[in-house]
């Protein structure tokens, strides 16, 4: 399994916690594609706790962590 934590408005109309079947993702980029969130829009993608790429592989027991870009004002 991989474990995915989205934050903030990634949450909005899905769980903050997914469980992913590690067969069938190999790349982060694959899981965005999965939870229809552009590349683009995600300002910071950790695997493990250290910071990767979409590109970069996934296995199993891996966690992804998503956040978006922070607005304020």
């Amino acid at each position: 399994m991989i474990e995915v934590r989205l934050f903030a408005t990634f949450r909005d109309g899905r769980e903050k916690t997914l469980f992913l079947d590690a067969q069938e993702y190999s790349y982060a980029a694959d899981i965005l594609n999965h939870l229809h969130i552009p590349a683009e829009e995600v300002a910071i993608l950790l695997i493990n706790g250290r910071h990767s790429k979409p590109e970069a592989k996934v296995q199993d027991g891996d966690v992804l962590a998503l956040f978006p870009p922070v607005g304020g004002g």
